[in-house]
């Protein structure tokens, strides 16, 4: 399979008006257009991985390749005629069209021009309106451009795509494409350049029209394509899709193809997916347990909703008329009010993000209750799934495609089907008649009153507990003299601090005196932690499951995990209080999340 995927490789064409292409693979035709700079070839990573399932085809654009050059003062509509005529030449009626920076805007074009040509389009790191001093730059780059070549140039390519320095894990990407840009063409290069520079707003009135499912996609960290421009134009397509993949830059095709690929292959199969739609609406791909467990985040709580508006400018306001809807598929809903200002953009936005907030936020939420002009001012924040803000140390994010709008007297309730999602221990604000509320027991207080009690954690991530592991084998959690401080070596917090070890302190799980003696008394929280670099320290990462198999030397500390692993699994837990004998476990209420349909407060 090997030697003939190599041999299909190599297949190149070249059409009558003397478009160069290359051609693999059998099945439904997927055509790639590449970016400004490359040529055909750099889509390698795709063809090998797609020509097993797809007939893949891959064109040099005008004035890239081996492709003749486009005309002096090129349009848009130039390069999609190109592609046009080359599906003429294959006797191809209709495709799926993928394209890459300026390649992207080539897909929009053509799926515009002839949408009767296309079935989906993916624009893998469009530009869209760019703000004033991006816009500035990109300009200025294009009116140095001579015709004769720039090496200095090509360097600062490479080191604005990849980093400066390129980090190691990227260096063959760099190089691949650093490669693309020596060879091609210094006129066809300025020409195109020229066009990229000024096109980024030649479909803000267009992409309205979009009659073709469409796929915006684009990295975290890519600046010059960003996720809010791809959130933007998702937003305005009638069947538009942002998706953004956490970490990646401009050349995440090149840099990380296996998952921009499986990304682009999982959206052209949902046409194959259509007729059997039942089937795909249940397939969430993450854990459900996992997914209840973040729903039981909240608890009569706070959330900041946000979404991405029309600009591509973030937009969020405070609510706390959350709930879950559903579990399969995965639904949740929210309520605005008609009188928000922020009603027009969430009433026709694609996506949105319901952010749970933790009981450090109540200035945040705050603000976004408030008519401030830049709510996002003074908020940290990453573009999440959907391109949507999720808010830096939420309890609980939930990033969201808007399933349905639902309009109930002086509210809208947004439906959102949830499409990523993450949470932690760390404790909820509350909100109870007009006042903020903290519902878990203040571990300053702790600190200050009982600074001998012996104090300690259950730490979880992603289904695992922290221990540490002793010298003869057996397993604690950590603990110490007391919470106290990162200074105090003796304490818990100066124990966490000496093993590099970060973590959040969630709610009470347990308390008791040792019954032979009244002192000292014991308290244990659940927290969350962060994966610690290295295990050198002892550390031990044991699944939820496989504790009960753990060597304890304490019986308490044995038969409090025992609870825990059994509240785990049915996600409804307790406080227990008494000693190390006997006393009770008081339930907490199930961490199902109920309807509040209380409105917004901004």
């Amino acid at each position: 399979m090997a030697d003939a995927l190599t041999s299909a490789w190599a297949q190149q064409g070249t059409a009558p008006d003397g478009t160069s292409f290359i051609r693999a693979g059998a099945g439904a035709p997927v055509l790639f257009i590449h970016g400004v700079g490359m040529n055909a070839a750099i889509w390698q990573p795709q063809i090998e991985r797609m020509a097993r399932r797809f007939e893949v085809i891959a064109i040099d654009m005008l004035g890239h390749g081996r492709s003749p050059l486009p005309p002096p003062h090129p349009e848009l509509a130039d390069y999609a005629d190109q592609s046009i005529r080359l599906l003429d030449h294959l006797g191809l009626d209709k495709a799926f069209v993928v394209g890459h920076s300026m390649g992207a805007l080539i897909a929009q074009e053509l799926a515009l021009r002839a949408p009767g040509r296309v079935r989906r389009i993916v624009s893998l790191n469009a530009v869209f309106r760019r703000p004033p001093q991006l816009a500035a730059a990109v300009r200025e780059r294009a009116a140095a451009l001579t015709g004769r070549g720039d090496a200095a140039g090509a360097t600062q390519t490479i080191a604005r795509w990849f980093g400066d320095p390129v980090p190691a894990e990227l260096k063959a990407a760099a190089e691949t494409t650093a490669s693309a840009l020596a060879r091609v063409d210094p006129e066809g290069y300025a020409r195109t350049y020229r066009l990229f520079a000024r096109a980024d707003a030649e479909h803000a009135e267009r992409l309205q029209t979009l009659a073709v499912p469409a796929l915006f996609m684009t990295g975290s960290e890519d600046r010059n394509s960003s996720p809010a421009m791809s959130a933007a134009m998702a937003r305005l397509a009638p069947y538009g899709r942002c998706t953004v993949l956490p970490g990646e830059r401009h050349m995440m095709a090149v840099a990380a193809p296996d998952l921009t690929t499986r990304h682009i292959v999982d959206f052209l199969g949902e046409d194959e997916a259509v007729e059997q739609s039942s089937a795909a609406e249940t397939d969430t791909g993450f854990d459900s347990g996992e997914f209840r467990r973040a729903l039981g985040s909240f608890l009569t709580g706070v959330t900041i909703v946000t979404t991405i508006g029309p600009e591509g400018e973030p937009r969020g306001f405070t609510a706390n008329s959350f709930t879950s809807v559903s579990l399969d598929p995965p639904l949740v809903l929210v309520c605005i009010a008609h009188k928000a200002s922020g009603h027009p953009v969430f009433a026709t936005a694609k996506s949105f993000a319901i952010n749970v907030l933790n009981e450090d936020q109540k200035a945040a939420s705050g603000v976004f209750a408030s008519k401030a002009i830049d709510k996002f001012a003074s908020a940290a924040w990453h573009p999440g799934r959907t391109g949507s803000p999720v808010l830096d140390g939420s309890v609980a994010a939930f990033d969201c495609d808007m399933e349905r709008l639902v309009e109930a007297g002086d509210h809208s309730i947004l439906i959102g089907r949830v499409r990523d999602f993450g949470h932690n221990s760390s404790q909820p604000l509350g909100y109870c008649r007009g006042a903020y509320i903290t519902p878990g027991l203040s571990q300053e207080a702790l600190a200050a009153t009982q600074p001998g009690t012996d104090v300690g954690a259950i730490l979880e991530n992603s289904g695992r507990v922290l221990f540490l592991e002793t010298a003869d084998g057996f397993y604690e959690l950590p603990r110490g003299r007391g919470l106290g401080s990162a200074s105090d070596g003796k304490s818990l917090k100066g124990l966490l601090a000496a093993k590099s070890i970060e973590a959040q302190l969630g709610f009470l799980f347990a308390v008791w005196d040792d019954a032979a003696n009244a002192s000292p008394t014991h308290v244990y929280y659940r927290g969350s932690f962060d994966v610690p670099a290295s295990s050198d320290r002892g550390i031990r990462l044991i699944d939820i499951d496989a504790i009960e198999e753990l060597k304890i030397a304490d019986p308490a500390v044995r038969t409090m995990l025992t609870r825990y692993v059994r509240e785990c699994r049915e996600d409804a837990f307790g406080v227990y209080v008494g000693n190390d004998v006997e006393g009770e476990v008081r339930p907490l209420a199930r961490t199902g999340v109920a309807a509040l349909n209380t409105g917004d407060q901004g």
